[in-house]
């Protein structure tokens, strides 16, 4: 029969000390439960240790420090686990695996707006320039983290993403459409980093293609109002007659079917007055890639007339040498919309959606002149747009740009527009 040690009381613990002699722990049985001993360090730190046998093998089971876990909880908790011995149940090994699951869970504990820095920065070095990299963080930073971004991503579901994608899909469609893809690129990073389980709420095919309507069947909806082409002589008739830096972009705008951007960032070093050609930079094109531009004399007039402003690199320059803003141009648009319904006249109205016409519906009229009031080759006027045409193969034994031929073209634009 094992011998029974008498039960200390907590004062009788708390007199206990390391003895001094030796560099090893002193063990002080404490009775109440058999093995439950208090360990003592020479350095005075104290800690529960209960001394018992598991399967075959007998092993020592810490059950907390003193004070921190007194003698009477000491106790407790030595019944409990010599308890699950009883049972059969390795205590060692179940708290070895509560705290691996604990782990776990504090890992996948990541809310969405840490798990897009983290994959920002881990990831967004892939894309080409410093201005896609902006674009996808701001384009989060606006539509993403307001609805969703203090939730774990482990939380997310399905209602939690539309709550971002349903405010802007109809209104913004092509935005948005780009929104769920990131979306759904930073949960499939924090899946497979271990941040969250399950099926990715923001997957298009089988899951928001139920809910959502195809972008392809809203994006006419969401087109940008253009100039009727038989309103389009009248249209640049009446902004030639306005005065202004912006009205002069706008006008160049027209003339080369450019985007609002490129004609607001071109600079003097850009242009070969000379061949009359303006080139620009991958950097500042949509497609990532060069795009050159044949200037017709009208464009070149505008171009020639332009103020040259100290200190500043562009042509189409703010009064104080900076960029114009992106509100410059559809200011022009407005203010001439807004002249035409004042004279009583419904004024410059896209034809399909009788929604007023925008700088970016420009290229738009163009297109259609293109293809309906001439027989130029649709690539050819999708050159002209900058857009992509053809597959990759293709792309790769073009190897013109068809400049001279575009050249021609564009002049004939600039005379069914009816520009000096």
């Amino acid at each position: 029969m094992p011998k029974l040690v008498p039960e200390l009381s907590p004062i009788e613990v708390k007199r206990l000390s390391h003895p001094g002699a030796g560099r090893n722990n002193a063990m002080f049985a404490v009775g109440g439960v058999s093995g439950l001993y208090l360990q003592i360090s020479p350095s005075g730190a104290r800690s529960w240790i209960l001394r018992t046998t598991i399967g075959s093998k007998r092993r020592d089971l810490g059950l907390g420090s003193y004070p921190d876990v007194g003698l009477a909880q000491a106790r407790e908790r030595a019944r409990e686990a010599k308890d699950q011995v009883w049972r059969g149940i390795d205590p060692i090994e179940e708290r070895k695996a509560a705290r691996a699951a604990l782990a776990a869970s504090q890992k996948r504990g990541l809310t969405f707006a840490e798990a897009f820095n983290r994959y920002t920065a881990a990831k967004l070095t892939e894309l080409a320039t410093d201005k896609d990299r902006v674009r996808w963080r701001s384009s989060i930073e606006r539509y993403a983290l307001p609805h969703i971004g203090e939730m774990l991503v482990d939380d997310l579901a399905v209602q939690d993403v539309l709550r971002v994608l349903e405010p802007v899909w109809h209104n913004r469609t092509e935005t948005a459409s780009r929104v769920r893809g990131r979306i759904e690129a930073i949960l499939s990073w924090a899946t497979v980093a271990g941040h969250r389980t399950g099926d990715n709420p923001a997957r298009w095919r089988g899951n928001l293609d139920q809910i959502l309507p195809k972008p392809g069947r809203i994006m006419d909806k969401d087109n940008h109002g253009a100039i009727a082409l038989d309103e389009a002589r009248a249209w640049f008739s009446d902004l030639q007659k306005r005065d202004g830096i912006a009205a002069r972009a706008l006008e160049f705008l027209t003339l080369c079917a450019s985007r609002s951007g490129e004609v607001r960032g071109a600079t003097w070093d850009e242009i070969d007055a000379k061949a009359k050609i303006w080139t620009i930079s991958a950097e500042r094109m949509k497609a990532e890639r060069e795009h050159r531009v044949p200037l017709t004399k009208q464009a070149m007039t505008l171009i020639e007339a332009a103020p040259k402003l100290a200190d500043s690199p562009y042509i189409f320059a703010a009064p104080r040498g900076g960029q114009l803003s992106d509100m410059a141009l559809s200011a022009v648009m407005r203010r001439m919309q807004e002249h035409e319904e004042k004279a009583g006249r419904k004024g410059w109205l896209d034809a399909r959606s009788a929604r007023p016409a925008v700088p970016h519906g420009l290229r738009s009229t163009f297109r259609d002149w293109a293809a309906e009031r001439t027989d130029y080759p649709r690539d050819m006027a999708e050159i002209a747009l900058a857009h992509t045409v053809g597959s990759d193969v293709e792309r790769a034994y073009r190897r013109g740009d068809q400049m001279e031929k575009r050249r021609a073209m564009m002049a004939d634009w600039a005379m069914f527009l009816g520009a000096a």
